[in-house]
């Protein structure tokens, strides 16, 4: 579907390989044992073309999966279909994840040099024996050896970090914290462990840190954030003023984006896209789509704009009593513009977002 409006969009590709299986992942992502580049790069372009118009494309965001794993000759022919059948902004946004493990500072250097400007490391932890727990391939010495050479090449920096990891405390939590954010890095990403349904981690009955305990490794990341000059814009991102994550915000500011590969979705007005998530699957059957309906809408809108920290959601289509009774309990604040949730209610937000929908 492709929309008339030349107001600029979001574009998302997703890759999805990996050269491992992280027990506590539940992304659309496999092992191959070997890559199709040309089936994939057909089916890139297939969706490219369907969706590209003369909207300018503003954001960026190549996701998986393990994306840093593609070949520079494979993301050049990428970028060149997308500048062939539309329009990057001068200013875009266009950001890659890599895990430590797989890129170096040559592929970074090729990377920049098609127009990726923003990297974002799965680090995920900075003890080896965390790593090693959570199945990741790289050490914390492999990782901040990649930090360091991605300083060379990008000013635009983020790492992903995962906490509430079973036994995990706040003193444990509060140094590596510290350490990390010593770095000087411009964003973070921390995320609480979460055990998906059918993940080896499920399967074991590995549990995440208690709930009280997570609260307490969150409001520790708070303080110690912000302490450190980081914005808390969102839920689980912390950034210096100027380095949120556009293509991210786009998404919890509900505009429109693209979504191409196996497994993306993606948002144009009332239509909904989703593609299939095997790649084989996406090969022979392409994009999916249907129209939402104004509740939909409503409702995944509502699901996306009160995970933002730092900006207010209108509530002329909420319930003004629930409002009132979730101020009062300190979880929502307001003010003429909106409102948004406290750090406590943060901690709750999916209480508050079931509240305010029923």
């Amino acid at each position: 579907m492709k929309s008339k409006t030349n107001t600029p969009i979001g574009l998302y590709i997703h890759w999805p390989y990996c050269l491992s299986k992280c027990p506590y992942c539940a992304f659309a992502s496999s092992v191959p044992t070997q890559i199709d580049e040309d089936a994939l790069l057909k089916g890139y372009f297939r969706d490219l073309d369907s969706f590209l118009t003369n909207r300018p494309i503003s954001t960026i965001f190549f996701g998986g999966g393990t994306p840093s794993l593609m070949t520079s000759a494979f993301l050049e022919k990428i970028m060149a279909h997308i500048r062939e059948k539309g329009t990057i902004l001068s200013d875009a946004e266009i950001t890659m994840e890599a895990n430590p493990d797989a890129i170096d500072l040559p592929k970074m250097i090729a990377f920049h040099d098609l127009g990726v400007n923003r990297l974002s490391l799965g680090v995920q932890s900075l003890k080896d024996s965390d790593l090693e727990f959570l199945g990741r391939r790289h050490t914390v010495q492999t990782a901040l050896k990649r930090i360091d050479e991605a300083r060379k090449v990008f000013n635009n920096i983020n790492i992903d970090l995962i906490y509430a990891r079973p036994d995990q405390n706040l003193y444990e939590w509060e140094n590596e914290l510290r350490s990390a954010l010593s770095l000087g890095l411009p964003h973070y990403s921390l995320y609480q462990l979460s055990i998906e349904k059918h993940t080896p981690f499920s399967v074991r009955g590995i549990q995440p840190a208690p709930e009280n305990i997570a609260a307490g490794l969150y409001r520790l990341s708070e303080r110690i954030t912000s302490y450190k000059g980081y914005v808390a814009y969102e839920i689980s991102n912390y950034a210096k003023p100027g380095f949120e994550c556009r293509h991210n915000l786009g998404y919890w500011r509900g505009l429109d984006y693209i979504g191409v590969g196996p497994a993306a979705h993606g948002r144009i007005g009332m239509t909904a896209t989703q593609n299939p998530r095997g790649v084989n699957e996406w090969l022979q059957k392409g994009t999916l789509s249907e129209t939402l309906t104004p509740k939909e809408k409503k409702t995944e809108r509502l699901l996306m704009g009160l995970r933002l920290r730092q900006e207010w959601y209108p509530v002329a289509d909420l319930s003004k009593k629930k409002i009132i009774k979730l101020v009062s309990q300190n979880l929502l604040e307001q003010s003429p513009q909106g409102i948004r949730p406290t750090l406590s209610g943060a901690l709750v937000l999916n209480q508050i977002i079931l509240e305010l929908m029923d």
